[in-house]
């Protein structure tokens, strides 16, 4: 699986209708990836 840069969540966002420059695209991945490890971690700690 290849890792989704902020080139690419551009362009899928435009396909939706919504405009965001290369940086906001960084820093939306870069939240979504913290979110992603914090619901990992608290699902492999309740386990």
């Amino acid at each position: 699986m290849e890792k989704l840069v902020p080139e690419k969540v551009v362009e899928i966002l435009r396909e939706k209708g919504v405009e965001v420059s290369l940086e906001q695209a960084r820093l939306i991945l870069e939240f979504l990836r913290k979110l992603a490890d914090i619901a990992v971690n608290q699902y492999l700690n309740n386990k």
